[in-house]
């Protein structure tokens, strides 16, 4: 059984899951944003949506990119003015959590 939502993706669809990832990986390979750029544009949009589970997978992903403590948190504060207060409460204690490891 997968252990996660990407590996169950896998498990059950996984020519739909190999054309998800093909599309992901044209977008990341787009030259005009650096990497750290991207992961704290995509941990604000998964906090916007309260997606607390993506920003949590995403942030090793931006700290191995460069991003900071501070950049992670503003990040997810960006949204609050977007998305209202969700995104905050929800992603914002395991962001600090996970820089305090």
């Amino acid at each position: 059984m997968a252990t996660n939502t990407m590996e169950l993706f896998n498990e059950e669809a996984p020519e739909v899951a190999a054309a998800f990832n093909n599309l992901i990986m044209a977008v990341v390979k787009r030259p005009a944003l650096d990497a750290k750029t991207k992961q704290l544009i995509y941990i604000a949009m998964k906090a916007a949506m309260g997606d607390d589970t993506a920003v949590k997978a995403h942030i090793p992903m931006a700290k191995a990119a460069g991003a900071t403590r501070d950049e992670v948190i503003d990040a997810i504060l960006m949204t609050v003015t977007v998305a209202g207060i969700r995104g905050v409460a929800h992603c914002l204690p395991d962001a600090v959590a996970q820089f305090e490891k």
